[in-house]
């Protein structure tokens, strides 16, 4: 199916197989009005991800790393097709890596159904034989073919103030930090806070830190209550923040003041994106960021895991 919304993180419907993208709101109203739009068929980007994730490696490392690779503009008005190792995403990490395909300047960014995906949709309600799976010819041809090794990519931060300025979390860990944020579209999943969970456990975030938590939905949050990790990052020192969205465009608790550092889990970086445009913004994992609370620091997930 084609999904278009009024957002331009809307791609994260690629997760699942869809064709999704987003569009202004002025299209948006137009195509409500007239139940027509439309669309220049973008090229296509082959990306073939072999090999495994290294402990203390994410799915977030793995867009950035790749976003690093290409540039941000490295992918525009591109469909990008993840193939290969795919099995060792989840739905989740598929959404956490799609979402960010806009950042690369993705029009498109797909993971095709497979096994995993099947088992997702059955699972909220979404039987089989209610959609078509739609792969690529045998023949297909690619504008780029993109190779990565997954076993080669390691922790990684977004430093200000665009999401291609990519460096080790390992060469960061002179930067003070003030605020760290888990959550938004981009990884506010249970799986994100399960993992920041088991790294703040029985461990108290640093003093001069605000740990804020943003749970993606009112559903995340009470599995996250229910099993206990909100109750986890509550005792180390995290505040939970309404459900949905907001932080991460400094729309409401989480604007930085000026001169303020906050790492956060957010798709976007850019300057006075979560308030004062003289605060920066540094994007990394759940698992960077909860180890970075602990430190006060940015800190390499491997120092505390």
């Amino acid at each position: 199916m084609i999904v278009l919304g009024s957002d331009s993180h809307t791609c994260s419907y690629g997760a699942v197989g869809c064709f999704s993208s987003g569009i202004d709101r002025t299209e948006a109203a137009s195509l409500i009005l007239t139940g027509e739009t439309w669309l220049k068929v973008p090229q296509s980007i082959k990306m073939s991800l072999t090999g495994k994730l290294p402990k203390g490696v994410f799915a977030k490392d793995v867009i950035l790393h790749i976003i690093g690779d290409i540039s941000a503009s490295g992918a525009n008005y591109c469909s990008v097709e993840f193939q290969g190792d795919v099995d060792n995403f989840s739905v989740d990490d598929r959404f956490t890596i799609a979402n960010m395909g806009v950042e690369m300047g993705a029009k498109n960014a797909v993971f095709f159904v497979d096994d995993i995906t099947k088992k997702y949709l059955k699972n909220i309600g979404v039987p089989e034989n209610s959609y078509n799976s739609i792969f690529p010819d045998k023949n297909a041809n690619y504008s780029q073919i993109l190779d990565y090794n997954l076993s080669d990519i390691q922790p990684v931060v977004a430093c200000p103030h665009t999401v291609d300025n990519i460096k080790p979390a390992s060469e960061l860990s002179d930067v003070k930090i003030n605020q760290c944020l888990i959550g938004t579209c981009t990884n506010g999943r249970l799986s994100d806070f399960t993992v920041a969970a088991s790294i703040l456990k029985g461990k108290k975030i640093h003093p001069d830190v605000r740990l804020l938590i943003l749970p993606a939905s009112k559903d995340i949050y009470e599995k996250a209550f229910d099993e206990g990790i909100i109750q986890t990052i509550v005792k180390s020192g995290g505040v939970i923040l309404p459900p949905g969205c907001g932080p991460c465009l400094g729309a409401h608790q989480g604007a930085l003041a000026p001169g303020e550092r906050c790492i956060s889990t957010a798709n976007r970086n850019f300057k006075g994106r979560m308030g004062c445009k003289e605060a920066e913004i540094y994007l990394a994992s759940p698992a960077t960021v909860a180890a970075s609370a602990l430190k006060g620091k940015i800190t390499d997930p491997g120092e505390v895991i």
